[in-house]
């Protein structure tokens, strides 16, 4: 991320969590491992009073969104999440740049996963629905329940993971290479 991009990062962050006075709050600041940063987006692991938690922050102009993933972090609004800007803000150089691998850049099967790490499945049905097909009709060719389906994506989206998250990933990928075979 430019420098400028990093400011601008700087700043939206700063509008959302303008304090960081919290007890709960300071406990966090620093204390987040694998910190990485996607583009504009933010993500690290904490050691919590319940396990180990994935947050993340993304920026989209100058709007956030947030997540965790303990109990009450789904939509953002944890502590950890606080931290996790606070932490950023105090030393964005301790997050390691991460550039997505596009899928036109995969090679080999062992570069899947880097391409598969960063793309979640609302991007890949996102995908799928360009070229006409419904979440519904994803979910028949799979073999999926669609309530199941938007479970799956909506726990991606809070950090949290289904079992069946990378094989849904590899599907849809499947579904838009063959797509003209489902062409009614």
């Amino acid at each position: 991320m430019p420098e400028k991009d990093i400011e601008a990062f700087e700043v939206v962050l700063r509008q959302r969590w303008p304090s960081f006075s919290s007890e709960k709050v300071q406990r966090y600041i620093g204390k987040f491992y694998e910190r990485q940063r996607i583009e504009r987006k933010i993500v690290a692991r904490v050691e919590g009073n319940h396990g180990t938690y994935t947050v993340s922050i993304r920026v989209n102009g100058q709007t956030t969104l947030s997540a965790c993933s303990c109990y009450k972090g789904k939509h953002g609004y944890c502590h950890h999440c606080a931290a996790l800007a606070a932490t950023f803000l105090k030393d964005p150089g301790s997050f390691a740049e991460i550039v997505p691998k596009k899928l036109e850049e995969v090679q080999e099967l062992s570069e899947l996963p880097d391409y598969l790490q960063h793309t979640t499945i609302d991007e890949l049905i996102g995908q799928l629905q360009a070229k006409g097909m419904t979440q519904k009709k994803f979910a028949e060719i799979i073999g999926m329940n669609t309530r199941h389906l938007s479970a799956v994506k909506s726990s991606e989206r809070g950090n949290r993971r289904f079992n069946e998250l990378g094989a849904i990933k590899l599907a849809c990928l499947w579904v838009l290479e063959h797509f003209d075979q489902f062409q009614e």
